[in-house]
């Protein structure tokens, strides 16, 4: 049976173009332009600082980018142009640990082909771009040595009324980017959960990875981490509330950049009962390497492989531009340690359990269950898993990835493990439901013994890895 396309995955297509010249992209352009929205005809003041658009030109719909490129710029410096839509107001600074420029904007809605930013040019050795927070767009620069920020200006073009958005950058030494380098911007307060009164259902939090500004791990055919687990955890969701036995709680309903401590705030605040992170992964020089991996939290990782990626994945906010804040606090007494371990015992039971349901209908990694330090596993009190659902390296596994019918069997498995897993503690006419739901293997058995849940393997403070 052919494999289906699942349509909200974004991919490159050969016959656009990366360049903002050419008849293509002036057709593409005029017809955006056109059916989107009506464009200024004057100019725009300019100055190193910022921009801003005037009061008279603004709009409740987001200005549409719809082409970039780097460009030379005096002095041995490098530019990025940005085509839009209409004007913005912009902002521009840089920050070290990585070394970056930052662009801040209102939101932008980016219509840039998926290859886009990711040529280094000069000064430029890459750049992304996305949402940020609720109506806030992120240029984020990568640097490929130090420089800062010489102007920012906007223009209008004569011929067909876009707007120019120019950055433009200067090369400068080591003391002067750490004296123009700006802190991190403080980590936004996690949303307030609402719970409705009397509903003792368990709440689960679905975390889909990465989003907004951070695109996560990228296909060679320009499909990105981000996306495809938004598709998984939103069909995962879909699932849960079909089956009315379980509440949940994205971490993030739409493409924007939430940082990694906030997710987990948004668990504890909510005092949820499980929190489970969806990813995907990538190893460009090890095409072959595939299959699902579940992660729980430990300080150490089971192996090489897992901190590495684990490594990767805690530096998503400072590569974003947003400070790391602080997490839940480090162990200070017996009464938190003996929480952390019984949290960890509830966490590798699920994972055990997951790892039962999800076998029957995907590929497993070599060792489908380790542990490592990620941050968004780091809840005291929250039972947490990370999924890995495959490489997107993996030809294979990007084809399941991007299949909706693959989808459909991975998400309904998942929210089996989660019901099983909980069933024990369900209202009695939901755990009746519950009850008579098919069940695969060890996945019955996920929800007995509960006395143990706080046993673990005493040389490494927590539950040993489970082992299939």
């Amino acid at each position: 049976m052919p494999t289906r396309r699942a349509s909200p995955i974004r991919q490159a297509s050969p016959t656009r173009e990366t360049s903002p010249t050419g008849p293509i992209r002036l057709a593409v352009r005029a017809a955006l332009l056109a059916a989107c929205l009506v464009l200024p005809a004057a100019g725009f003041a300019a100055s190193s600082a910022g921009v801003a658009a005037p009061e008279h030109q603004a709009s409740d719909r987001p200005a549409v980018a719809i082409a970039a490129e780097v460009a030379a710029a005096p002095e041995g410096g490098n530019r990025l142009i940005v085509v839009l839509s209409r004007p913005v107001e912009a902002r521009a600074f840089v920050m070290e640990r990585p070394d970056r420029a930052i662009v801040d904007l209102p939101e932008v809605n980016f219509q840039l082909p998926p290859e886009a930013g990711r040529k280094r040019e000069g000064l430029v050795a890459s750049y992304r771009y996305g949402l940020f927070a609720p109506g806030r767009s992120r240029i984020v620069i990568d640097l490929a040595q130090t420089a800062t920020v010489a102007r920012v200006a906007t223009t209008t073009r004569p011929r067909d009324g876009a707007t120019l958005l120019t950055i433009d950058l200067a090369r400068s030494d080591r003391e002067a980017f750490r004296r123009a380098a700006q802190p991190p911007e403080p980590a936004r307060p996690a949303a307030a959960s609402v719970q409705q009164a009397g509903d003792s259902r368990p709440l689960v939090i679905v975390d889909a990875g990465h989003g907004g500004i951070d695109p996560g791990a990228i296909a060679g055919t320009g499909v990105y981490e981000k996306d495809i687990v938004f598709g998984v955890a939103q069909g995962l969701v879909q699932r849960l509330e079909a089956g009315g036995r379980i509440r949940v709680q994205m971490t993030r309903d739409r493409d924007v950049f939430v940082p990694l401590n906030e997710r987990v705030r948004i668990a504890r605040d909510a005092k949820a009962d499980l929190f489970v992170s969806i990813h995907a992964d990538s190893i460009s020089a090890a095409p072959q390497v595939r299959g699902a991996t579940i992660y729980t939290g430990s300080e150490k990782a089971t192996d090489a492989e897992s901190a590495r990626l684990a490594d990767r994945e805690n530096k998503a906010d400072a590569a974003a531009g947003a400070d790391q804040g602080d997490g839940p606090g480090d162990v200070a007494d017996i009464l938190q340690e003996l929480t952390l371990r019984e949290t960890r015992g509830f966490s590798a039971r699920f994972a055990k359990g997951l790892f039962t349901r999800l076998s029957g209908v995907m590929e497993m990694s070599a060792k489908p269950h380790r542990e490592a330090g990620f941050r968004v596993l780091r809840s005291p009190d929250v039972p947490s898993v990370l999924v890995e659902l495959g490489y997107l390296s993996s030809k294979r596994d990007l084809d399941l990835l991007l299949s909706d019918e693959w989808r459909t069997n991975v998400t309904g498995q998942m929210a089996g493990a989660i019901e099983a897993f909980f069933a024990s503690r369900l209202p009695p006419a939901v755990a009746a439901r519950t009850a008579d739901a098919p069940r695969i293997g060890r996945a019955a058995q996920i929800s007995a013994g509960q006395g143990s849940a706080g046993q673990g393997s005493a040389g490494q403070g927590g539950p040993a890895p489970v082992s299939p």
